[in-house]
Formats: structure tokens, sequence, C-alpha cells
């Protein structure tokens, strides 16, 4: 069963293509125009094996929002169409990734029930090019796009590139595991039959 998932998406302010492969080796080609958002997607590909290919064109010229924010309703999207019903699957991921000083914990359910919980720690924005506030606004796209309970907890951490990368890291870690299957369920796991 091939899990993965083509999206084009238009708006008046960008321009987004992606594909999805769920069950790839972990390639990402990725381009926004934001370098730094470009690393992390390619870090969360990486390390979920996802093989991922995004292509966005937003007004980066007014800011670096739209872009980010509609690359994560995207991103939902093809993994939303490239689960299908979800038989099968683990539902439930969790991984904890430290790079250097920070430390994320990132744990998933993919329950059709769209949740974020963000919590990280405050370190002041010290004008680099990405707005590390950009990140929520990301994963909260991409988790109620997706159909995911989506918890995000940096226990600690000083500075944001290492704080940025441990989440991206912990989240394809996290949705690797609760996207693969399990010979013990049958159909999918809830007690309620359907997910």
């Amino acid at each position: 069963m091939k899990r993965s998932s083509t999206i084009n998406r238009v708006t008046n302010e960008t321009e987004i293509s992606l594909s999805i492969d769920i069950d790839g080796e972990g390639s990402g080609k990725i381009s926004s125009g934001i370098p730094f958002f470009d690393h992390m997607l390619t870090l969360f590909a990486a390390h979920g094996f996802f093989d991922l290919n995004i292509s966005a064109i937003g007004d980066i010229d007014v800011d670096f929002h739209h872009t980010v924010e509609d690359t994560g309703i995207v991103l939902g999207t093809g993994l939303k169409n490239a689960l299908g019903d979800r038989k099968g699957i683990k539902r439930f991921g969790h991984a904890v990734v430290p790079m250097d000083d920070a430390l994320a914990h990132v744990t998933i359910d993919l329950s059709n029930r769209p949740y974020l919980v963000y919590n990280i720690p405050e370190i002041p924005y010290q004008g680099d090019k990405f707005d590390p506030s950009l990140a929520k606004e990301f994963f909260r796209a991409f988790a109620v796009t997706a159909g995911m309970n989506l918890h995000i907890n940096v226990l600690y951490g000083e500075n944001n590139h290492h704080i940025m990368e441990s989440i991206f890291k912990a989240s394809g870690k996290a949705l690797d595991q609760a996207t693969s299957f399990d010979h013990r369920v049958k159909n999918v796991l809830s007690t309620k039959g359907a997910l």
C-alpha cells in the first residue's frame, strides 16, 4: 500500500506544491525562500524517514508568516491524505531529542482530533532571520489539518537555533513512530472502532 500524497495550494499570499511519502528514506528537497525553515523541514524529513518535497513561493517581502503557516497547512493536508483510513498504525508516537543545551519532548496522537500544546523556553528574539514564534504557527496549522494531537514541550534551552532543531527532529521521530504499522492492530487502534 503506497502511503503518499501530492498537494498544490494557491492563494493570494502563497503558492505551495508538496509531495510526501510516509514510507520513504528521509529525502528532503525543500525550497521556501526561507533558508532556516528549509533546514528545519529537511531535519524533520530525515529523522522521520519521510520523502518530502516542498516548493513554496510566498510574500516573504512582507514577512515569513504566510509562507510558514501555509506550509504547515499543506503538510498537514498531505499527511492526512497519505494516511488514508489510518488502519493498522500505532497511532501514538513519542520522541525525546537533545540538541546541545536544548531538550525537546514531542508526543503525537493521530486521533483525527486536532490539538496543539506548545511549551518552549522564553528566549528573547534576537532579530535572527527566523523568528522562533513562527514555529508555533507552523505546528498549529500542521496539527489542525493533519488531525492530530501534538504536544511539544522543550524542558530547557538557551539557544533558539538549538531549541528549534531539537523540536523538528523530535517531531519527525515521533511522527515516524505514530505512522508505523503494528501487525496486532487489525483495524484502527480505538475502542470506538474509528478515528
